[in-house]
This record gives C-alpha cells, sequence and structure tokens, in this order.
C-alpha cells in the first residue's frame, strides 16, 4: 500500500508548448510497473486549453469544478460541468479546457505505452476555440 499525502507532490505551471493560458497541474499518482495509470488534477483559468494531442491507451477526465469545453477532431465544441465524466478513445484527437469566462479543474487519468501517454500537436488556435 502507499498513500500520497497532500502536499507532498508539488503542483506545476502547464508547459506553454502543450498549453495556451494559465494551467497549474497536480500530480496525482503514477503507478509504478506493471500498473500504468496515472492521474493529475488539472485547473485551467478562464480561456486556457491543452493543444490538440492524442493518447495512445486513451484517456478520461472527471470534472470536479467549473464550466469547461472539450472538443474531438470533426466534433462541435461541447460544455462539461462538475460530475460530468469524459472518455476519449485511444488515438482521437482532441482538446480540453476552460471556458472563456469560467475556470475548469479536472481529474485526468490516461495509461502508458511503450512509456508515452500523450502525442502532442498543434495548438487550438483562437478561431477554433471561438466556433
Amino acid at each position: 500500500m502507499e498513500i500520497k499525502r497532500i502536499g507532498v507532490q508539488p503542483s506545476g505551471v502547464g508547459p506553454a508548448d502543450w498549453f495556451t493560458g494559465t494551467v497549474r497541474i497536480d500530480p496525482l499518482f503514477q503507478a509504478g510497473a506493471p500498473a500504468r495509470a496515472a492521474g493529475a488534477s488539472v485547473t485551467f483559468e478562464p480561456g486556457a486549453r491543452t493543444a490538440w494531442h492524442t493518447h495512445p491507451l486513451g484517456q478520461t477526465l472527471i470534472i470536479t469544478f467549473g464550466c469547461g469545453w472539450v472538443q474531438r477532431e470533426g466534433g462541435p465544441i461541447e460544455e462539461i460541468h462538475p460530475g460530468d465524466v469524459v472518455w476519449f478513445p485511444p488515438g482521437e484527437k482532441h482538446w480540453h479546457g476552460a471556458s472563456p469566462t469560467t475556470a475548469m479543474t479536472h481529474i485526468a487519468i490516461q495509461e502508458q505505452l511503450d512509456g508515452k501517454m500523450v502525442d502532442w500537436m498543434e495548438k487550438v488556435t483562437d478561431e477554433q476555440y471561438r466556433k
């Protein structure tokens, strides 16, 4: 058994290469082999969002605070709220973040495949975000 105590893992800033706007990442867990799941609480300030990306084994988002947006490539922007759970299948290109006026926090859970959890792509443009 392992207990991760609150405050032991430092918060981090979402890297500018992967995010637009102010994003805070609070690591929650990183399972050791043979397990491959990891989770983090991610907080997006209003207007902040990820770049387009995929996950080799998919991703689950559990919305815990605020109002956010998610979009898969070719689909409409969907509004998300606390209690909503979003699943992106393996390889599905998508982005997620806060709405323009309200912050949003979610727990992101994904698994590694051959040491990789995410493939980052181009940033979501302001035009794409406003649609």
